[in-house]
């Protein structure tokens, strides 16, 4: 017995990958992933061989100086949640942003979070669902909310002195129709990935480190054209058929994300350079009145053609956005009233959109689809960007019509972190 026990000691010891398992059990391998072997007890996943070489070439860098996932070449899916803290002690929410770190750190790479159990009568600490899938370009961006800071007018943390003046909740738009239950947040989790099941899986995992401390408030799926289906890698289109973010920042271009996106010493507190502000809408469109439209007022509401995506008048998508362009008649060919032409303004205001699409079925209210914009957008500075943008849009856009705005928050998106730091440190230190 004794000799047994020494030997089944030794194999928990020796690091096992997710592909040995499988050829090691053989379609009894399923059990193991899931806890409910009796091989779970023996054989433990070392974060270290949690995937395999090969798995890793798909895989966007975790550490760095700002959090991947906002410049990131947008991903097919999108799996965002906000929450609420529940922790009283500032400790206890710097060690989970710890845990936080080093669960994301491991999950982007394709590995699991820990052992798959050493102790076959407690639960694996991973929860399985993406072992042996790829990376998938996981990305997983984390935020804190203003109500990290202050809530109630209670100082929450002994934060308070370091929440910055651009992260406070927005004011209300005219036409807004907010629903509490798609709106603010304490913290934020946006995981991007070409594979849902990848995003999930990361979502999943950092709400079950997060237990005790912090409780999920509302959460929102999205997703955009596969990359596979757009070979030529075109502007995604939204569920109106139009293209969605033609106008952005050059994410190749350090001068235009310092300028649009990063938040720069001087803006504010110091703990926040190098990360950005973070915007989120959830707008519901409505599909049905949308269908009903004729395509001449389809494309004089966004001013720009449907096909092509180019500004009304013009014949290419990228082509200069000209609002002094008329027709013999006299009139605008890009109306005064329409998407393009308020949301440009002058020109000078430029966030950097990364939208996904979402549908969740029936709207039990009225029998029609329940679908539209997950609205994100990363900016340096909300007062001087998405605040004014939105204004003039809430005002007069005749996309209003077509819309409703049912969600709302703001989210300061931490610096990166180097290796060996945490997400969050430069705040909690």
């Amino acid at each position: 017995m004794t000799n047994n026990l020494n030997s089944l000691e030794a194999l928990t010891e020796k690091k096992v990958s997710r592909r040995d398992i499988l050829k090691t059990a053989g379609i009894g391998g399923v059990g193991v992933i899931l806890g409910a072997s009796g091989l779970g007890g023996v054989l433990a996943l070392k974060e270290s061989k949690a995937s395999s070489p090969e798995l890793n070439q798909d895989a966007v860098p975790f550490y760095g100086k700002h959090q991947s996932g906002i410049t990131t070449k947008a991903q097919n899916h999108v799996y965002f949640v906000s929450l609420d803290i529940t922790t009283t002690h500032k400790d206890d929410l710097a060690d989970l942003f710890k845990e936080w770190t080093k669960a994301a750190a491991l999950m982007i790479e394709g590995k699991a979070i820990g052992e798959l159990s050493s102790n076959e009568l407690l639960p694996p600490k991973d929860t399985g669902e993406a072992a042996g899938l790829s990376p998938s370009n996981l990305t997983i961006t984390f935020g804190v909310g203003p109500s990290l800071f202050v809530k109630d007018n209670q100082d929450r943390f002994g934060l308070k002195n370091k929440q910055p003046k651009e992260l406070v909740d927005l004011p209300a738009f005219p036409l807004d129709a907010l629903e509490a239950e798609w709106t603010g947040g304490d913290l934020c989790i946006q995981a991007c990935a070409d594979d849902l099941q990848v995003a999930f899986h990361a979502v999943r995992n950092l709400i079950r480190i997060a237990r005790g401390k912090a409780t999920l408030k509302w959460a929102q799926t999205g997703f955009q054209r596969t990359k596979q289906a757009d070979s030529k890698n075109e502007t995604p289109r939204n569920l109106f058929g139009f293209k969605d973010g033609t106008v952005n920042p050059n994410v190749d271009s350090e001068k235009q994300l310092n300028q649009h996106v990063w938040v720069q010493s001087g803006d504010g507190p110091d703990w926040l350079v190098n990360g950005s502000y973070l915007v989120v809408r959830r707008i519901q469109m409505f599909i049905e009145v949308w269908d009903r439209t004729n395509l001449r007022e389809q494309e004089n509401t966004f001013g720009r053609y449907r096909d092509s995506g180019a500004p009304l008048g013009q014949k290419n998508e990228l082509d200069h956005l000209d609002f002094n362009h008329k027709k013999e008649n006299g009139e605008d060919y890009i109306p005064s009233n329409s998407h393009v032409r308020l949301s440009h303004g002058d020109g000078s205001q430029q966030i950097l959109r990364r939208a996904y699409s979402y549908a969740d079925g029936m709207d039990l209210k009225t029998g029609s689809f329940d679908a539209g914009l997950l609205f994100l957008c990363f900016q340096r500075k909300p007062s001087k960007q998405f605040i004014p943008i939105q204004t003039r849009l809430a005002k007069m856009d005749k996309l209003n019509e077509y819309t409703s705005h049912r969600g709302s928050a703001i989210f300061a998106c931490l610096p990166g972190a180097k290796q060996g730091g945490f997400i969050g440190e430069t705040l909690f230190n």
